[in-house]
């Protein structure tokens, strides 16, 4: 714990922004993955409870739920079914989701992106640290004895790279937690677009009893 303490006050001013940022990176981080696995959950719970009533094509239940649900698709699957008393045809269904879902998406993917761009920060705050510190000590050492101009200078680059050293431990965990983030909202993003496929293939498909009446009356006709 000492050597932590020594080595972030050794840093200079600069160890503190780097702070500040690790410290809301991490935070937006935490957030973003909390909200991302609940809404997984949801999803996933809403459509166990939906699909029995679509496939035995009670929409008016299914739409109820849907009105009462706070889940994505939930709300996908509810734009949809609101869709077919005006029009049956799949395209228009299809486009009623899409539209939802395109709503959903911004709401899984905001504030992720501010933690790639405050890795960055962090990196380049550690950069200019080192820079600025450097700085100090060429100007130091000008005005230093002779006999003092090697130590001083020893040690006074050693205190830059300080902030440099945190900047990049700063920036390596936000990039990792900026990419699993990334890859769980790209996971729940195609699940609701497959749920969303299931739904319009279950609704759009023939009984097969209906089919089979269908061919034998084209039979008939042809006779």
């Amino acid at each position: 714990m000492d050597t932590i303490i020594r080595f972030f006050q050794d840093g200079g001013m600069f160890m503190y922004p780097i702070a500040v940022i690790l410290v809301v990176g991490l935070s937006i981080a935490i957030e973003r993955l909390i909200s991302i696995s609940a809404a997984k959950r949801k999803n996933r719970a809403a459509f166990e409870d939906m699909l029995p009533m679509i496939q035995r094509k009670d929409y008016k239940a299914a739409l109820n739920y849907a009105g009462q649900s706070d889940s994505d698709i939930a709300n996908i699957i509810g734009a949809g079914i609101a869709r077919m008393p005006s029009s049956s045809r799949r395209e228009d269904i299809e486009y009623a989701m899409e539209e939802g879902l395109m709503e959903t998406t911004p709401k899984l993917e905001k504030r992720t992106a501010y933690i790639a761009t405050l890795a960055n920060i962090s990196t380049l705050m550690g950069l200019l640290g080192t820079i600025i510190g450097l700085i100090a000590a060429f100007t130091a050492v000008a005005t230093a004895a002779p006999s003092e101009k090697a130590t001083l200078l020893s040690q006074s680059i050693s205190v830059a790279m300080n902030t440099t050293a945190f900047g990049l431990i700063s920036a390596i965990p936000l990039l990792l937690a900026h990419t699993v983030l990334q890859s769980k909202t790209t996971e729940i993003i195609d699940s609701l677009e497959m749920a969303g496929v299931k739904f319009l293939n279950l609704i759009t498909e023939r009984k097969p009893a209906s089919a089979a009446q269908s061919q034998a009356t084209t039979s008939n006709a042809a006779k």
